[in-house]
């Protein structure tokens, strides 16, 4: 297998990953919103807060881990970018 298909491998399983943090912080949460609101996060309903605030925090994170996996890959493959800043 040569350098370009262990990189894109790789690569493939962290897009895996990636898409299914955000379908369950995109989708699976809020099936299940009305079971959830029973508990509460600084006094508003669970599945209220997760809508509000939670899910958009997630998406954040999950843009920066993203992020920080994927040029931990490119460098072990030799295809990270080299900037002279």
């Amino acid at each position: 297998m040569s350098n370009k298909e262990k990189h894109w491998e790789k690569t493939k399983g962290l897009m895996l990953i990636t898409l299914a943090i955000w379908f369950f912080f995109g989708y699976i949460i809020f099936m299940f919103g009305s079971d959830i609101n029973s508990a509460s996060f600084l006094g508003y309903p669970l599945a209220y807060y997760m809508c509000a605030q939670g899910s958009i925090i997630a998406f954040v994170v999950l843009i920066f881990w993203f992020a920080n996996k994927q040029e931990k890959i490119d460098e072990e493959f030799g295809f990270a970018e080299k900037g002279d800043d």
